[in-house]
């Protein structure tokens, strides 16, 4: 038996701990929204902790997956806190897009209790968590990622030892930063073909024959831009954090990095201008309505056309 706890039942966070339910880690959930995780209880048969500290007494490991570290951190304190929980020799898996900093500041605040920490956040998307099929970055201790790692196979399907604490969090950052560079990429290079002619569809089947191809040409825009469904899978709010703390990262390592810091500065513009729950693929919204133009249609606006 590995006794689990999983706190943060999101839309990735969900279909994560529902591979945890059952089986040999005994799970129980806790959710900010008591509701949610209800519903999970309900469904999948784990059993419902009325606060951190109940979540984390008697499991081996827990596992939070939440918006921000600061989320997480916000946890610890308290006698609902997580550290009035933990007993010494028990981990925490932050499966959260944090940032490493304040994955190092829990680390050792963790420590004291006699707790290990493990920073592993994951990519694949809702898709690649209800498919048990994510790619999971971890730092840490090679030894901690070893007692984790049934909790990991559980729902990943490649797990990576990324480095030391904090380097699975910076890992995750960077992906991030360059899925939201390709985003905003595409989408100027798309607006700029179809107000000189070519079409959207025209363009991303050459695009990704060619170089210039990468995940949002190839599957983002053809399934979400053109036919216009912009699913909400992923917060704008989100990619505008994770860029926010690679740009971070690359000045904290004085690493020159004039397009990091400028995608940074773009989506927070996306951000502030498509709200708290857009998807993050509506960034593209954006440059349409700065171009002119709206790649569904590829029909260029008359706004554009006067200017």
């Amino acid at each position: 038996m590995l006794p689990t706890a999983f706190l943060g039942l999101g839309a990735i966070g969900t279909p994560m701990a529902r591979h945890l339910a059952g089986g040999p880690f005994d799970l129980i959930v806790w959710n900010r929204t008591t509701a949610r995780a209800e519903a999970f209880v309900a469904a999948h048969g784990a059993r419902l902790a009325v606060s951190p500290a109940e979540a984390a007494r008697g499991r081996a490991v827990v596992v939070t997956c939440l918006p921000t570290s600061a989320d997480v951190a916000s946890l610890l304190d308290g006698p609902d806190g997580l550290l009035a929980g933990f007993a010494p020799g028990a981990t925490l898996l932050d499966c959260t897009s944090g940032d490493p900093a304040t994955s190092r500041h829990i680390a050792a605040r963790l420590a004291e209790h006699g707790v290990r920490f493990v920073d592993a956040p994951v990519s694949g998307g809702v898709s690649g968590a209800e498919a048990a099929a994510l790619t999971v970055m971890c730092g840490g201790e090679a030894d901690d990622l070893d007692r984790v790692r049934p909790v990991l196979e559980a729902f990943g399907r490649r797990i990576v030892h990324a480095g030391p604490l904090g380097a699975g969090h910076a890992l995750k950052a960077v992906n991030n930063a360059l899925l939201a560079l390709h985003i905003w990429g595409a989408a100027e290079g798309l607006a700029a073909l179809a107000k000189s002619g070519v079409a959207p569809e025209l363009a991303l089947e050459v695009i990704n024959a060619s170089s210039g191809r990468a995940n949002a040409t190839e599957n983002l825009f053809p399934q979400r831009v053109l036919t216009g469904a912009f699913p909400r899978t992923f917060r704008a709010a989100l990619l505008d954090k994770d860029v926010g703390i690679a740009a971070d990262l690359a000045r904290a390592a004085r690493v020159p990095s004039p397009l990091l810091q400028l995608t940074a500065e773009l989506w927070r513009v996306a951000h502030q201008e498509l709200g708290e729950e857009a998807d993050h693929v509506e960034a593209v919204r954006v440059v349409e309505r700065l171009a002119g133009v709206t790649l569904r249609s590829a029909t260029v606006s008359s706004a554009a056309g006067a200017s």
